[in-house]
């Protein structure tokens, strides 16, 4: 497993976040109770699968050393074990913000400037 995972949110949560200094999850996450992340090699399949057309979103690359027993792989799609945040997500372990969005076809186009 992997010490980096992935999360997708629109640029105007990352603001949010921002100034929260961390993030409790989206409807999907607060529903499931854990905050969803993406593996790299999963990443283009969640992007495809649930961003298509979607535009001002934003790519958190997320440390997950200092979550430790929090982050729980779990199978989701295809039996795929998927990387579980149980608990809030810090600002501090997000390591790099990449501005992009995602076309009808499901691919992702990353941005010069993240902003």
């Amino acid at each position: 497993m992997s010490d980096v995972a992935y999360k997708i949110v629109s640029a105007a949560d990352w603001v949010s976040i921002q100034a929260a200094g961390g993030y409790d999850g989206s409807a999907v996450d607060l529903r499931d109770g854990y905050i969803h992340l993406s593996a790299a090699d999963q990443l283009a399949g969640t992007a495809a699968k649930h961003y298509a057309g979607r535009a001002d979103l934003r790519l958190l690359d997320v440390d997950l050393t200092p979550y430790g027993q929090a982050i729980v792989w779990e199978p989701s799609r295809g039996g795929a074990l998927f990387p579980h945040l149980y608990g809030r997500l810090s600002v501090a372990s997000v390591s790099r913000v990449r501005a992009f969005h995602v076309r009808q076809d499901g691919e992702m186009v990353f941005e010069e400037d993240p902003a």
